[in-house]
C-alpha cells in the first residue's frame, strides 16, 4: 500500500495510479538532499536551478518506476515520453525518451486513450492485440497525474502501466477449444444412441436380427462415451493436484509387469507378441501408483492397437541419466507398425489431437490418452519422448526421475 498526502490508503499501481500521486509529489517536493519537507509547508523560496527542472523530474520519476515489474511510461501532456522502464521495451522496444509516444505506440486504440486521457484528465482503460513478433493481449491504464513544482506551477503528466493478459487468454481459448471438442465427441456417440433407440422402436420393433445387430452397436458407443467421460474426470484430477508431487516410493519392476499382463487378451486379440526387457534389481521413483499405471496403459495399449501390423511390442525399463546428469527412469514402449509422420509428432501429446481421426474412433480411442500421460508425467517431474519413422513404427518413451538414496525422503 501507498498513502497518500492526504492521508488515505489506495493500491499501489496495478492499473490503478492512486498511490503514484501520493509517491510522485512527495520525490518532486524534495530537493536533491534538502530535507524532507512535505508538498505545501513552508519553505524557503526555491532556487533558479530547481525550478522546474524537466531532467530532475525524470531522473525522480525514473528511480520511482524503474523497479516495477510491470511495463509503465510516462508522458508529458503532449504525449512525448519523459521516462519508462525496462519492462516497457518489451511492449514497445522503439521507446526514446523526448520522443511523442505515438512513433512507438502505433496502436490505434493507446492513441485514442491517450488523447481522451490528456484532454479530459480522467483515466482511460483500453484492451489491446498485437501479432508481431509474438501473439500478445495487454490491458493498458493511461492516468493522468498532476505534480507540484517547487516554483508554485503543477507539471501535468500522463502514467501508462500495462498488465499482460496473454496467458489469461490462452487459457480462455483453451478452455473454449476443450468444449467444443468435448461436446462434439459426445455428441457423435450419443446420436449413435438416439438414432438406434428410436430405430428399434419404429420400424425395426420387431425384428430380432436388427435389434441384436443394433444393440451391439449401441454397446460399444456407450463404452466409447464412458471411457470418454472416464479419461475426461481423470484428467481433471490430475491437473487438480498438479502442483503436489507425489512422494510414495513406487517399484517400477512390478508395474510394468502388471499392465503387461493385464493387456495379454487385448494382445492375443490383436495377435501381437508382449516383449519385455525388465532389470534383476528394483527400480524405484517416487509417484503414484495408479497414476503411473494409467499413463503405461495408455502407451501399451495404442502400440498394440495402432502397431499391430508388426505384431510385436516391446517394453523396455532402464536406468538412465538426463543431458544434466541426473539419474532416471526410463520405460520405452516400441511398436512395429506403420510409424507416425513427423509433422504429427509435436501435437500428439494435445487434447482430442489424433492423426488418423476415423481409425482412432474406430479403434475406440477418446483422443486424451496421451494428454493424460503428459500431465501424469508433468506431475511426476518426469517427460515423455516420442521416436517414429514412417513404415519402422513409433517408440513412445517415459522418463521419470529415480528414487536413490540421496533421493529426498518420501
Amino acid at each position: 500500500m501507498v498513502n497518500d498526502n492526504d492521508g488515505n490508503d489506495r493500491d499501489a499501481p496495478t492499473g490503478r495510479a492512486g498511490g503514484w500521486r501520493g509517491a510522485l509529489r512527495s520525490l518532486i517536493g524534495r530537493g536533491d538532499g534538502e530535507g524532507d519537507d512535505e508538498v505545501g509547508a513552508s519553505a524557503p523560496p526555491p532556487s533558479p536551478q530547481r525550478r522546474g527542472n524537466p531532467a530532475r523530474r525524470a531522473r525522480l520519476i525514473e528511480a520511482l518506476i524503474g523497479g516495477l515489474p510491470q511495463p509503465a511510461i510516462v508522458l508529458d501532456r503532449e504525449g512525448r515520453v519523459i521516462t519508462f522502464n525496462q519492462a516497457a521495451r518489451g511492449v514497445a522496444p522503439a521507446l526514446r525518451s523526448g520522443e511523442p509516444a505515438l512513433i512507438a505506440l502505433r496502436m490505434p486504440e493507446l492513441v485514442d486513450a491517450i488523447r481522451r486521457a490528456g484532454k479530459r484528465r480522467e483515466q482511460q482503460r483500453v484492451e489491446f492485440f498485437e501479432r508481431v513478433p509474438l501473439d500478445r493481449w495487454f490491458e493498458a491504464f493511461v492516468t493522468p497525474v498532476t505534480l507540484p513544482e517547487t516554483d508554485g506551477t503543477q507539471a501535468e503528466l500522463l502514467l501508462m502501466t500495462f498488465n499482460d493478459l496473454t496467458p489469461l487468454r490462452r487459457v480462455e481459448e483453451m478452455r473454449a477449444d476443450f468444449v467444443a471438442n468435448a461436446s462434439h465427441e459426445l455428441r457423435t456417440p450419443l446420436a449413435a444412441l438416439l438414432g438406434f433407440i428410436e430405430t428399434l422402436q419404429g420400424p425395426a420393433k420387431n425384428d430380432v436380427a436388427a435389434r441384436e445387430k443394433f444393440l451391439a452397436i449401441m454397446q460399444q458407443q456407450a463404452t466409447r462415451m464412458a471411457r470418454l467421460i472416464d479419461d475426461l474426470l481423470s484428467l481433471s484430477r490430475i491437473e487438480l493436484n498438479a502442483h503436489l508431487p507425489p512422494n510414495t516410493a513406487v517399484d517400477l519392476v512390478p508395474l510394468v509387469r502388471h499392465v503387461a499382463d493385464g493387456l495379454q487378451t487385448l494382445a492375443r486379440d490383436r495377435q501381437v507378441d508382449i516383449r519385455m526387457a525388465l532389470p534383476p534389481e528394483p527400480v524405484m521413483v517416487l509417484g503414484d501408483r495408479d497414476e503411473l499405471i494409467r499413463a503405461l496403459e495408455n502407451l501399451v495399449e495404442n502400440a498394440l492397437k495402432y502397431g499391430a501390423a508388426g505384431k510385436r511390442v516391446d517394453v523396455a525399463l532402464s536406468r538412465a541419466q538426463t543431458r544434466a546428469g541426473a539419474p532416471e527412469a526410463r520405460i520405452a514402449i516400441r511398436d512395429f507398425g506403420p510409424g507416425i509422420a513427423p509433422e504429427h509428432l509435436p501435437r500428439l501429446t494435445e487434447r482430442f489431437y489424433r492423426v488418423d481421426v476415423a481409425d482412432s474412433r474406430s479403434q475406440g480411442g477418446t483422443g486424451l490418452g496421451l494428454s493424460l500421460v503428459k500431465h501424469v508425467l508433468n506431475r511426476h517431474g518426469g517427460r515423455v519422448s516420442i521416436e517414429s519413422v514412417l513404415g519402422q513404427g513409433a517408440t513412445f518413451t517415459m522418463h521419470l526421475p529415480l528414487y536413490t538414496a540421496a533421493s529426498p525422503s518420501p
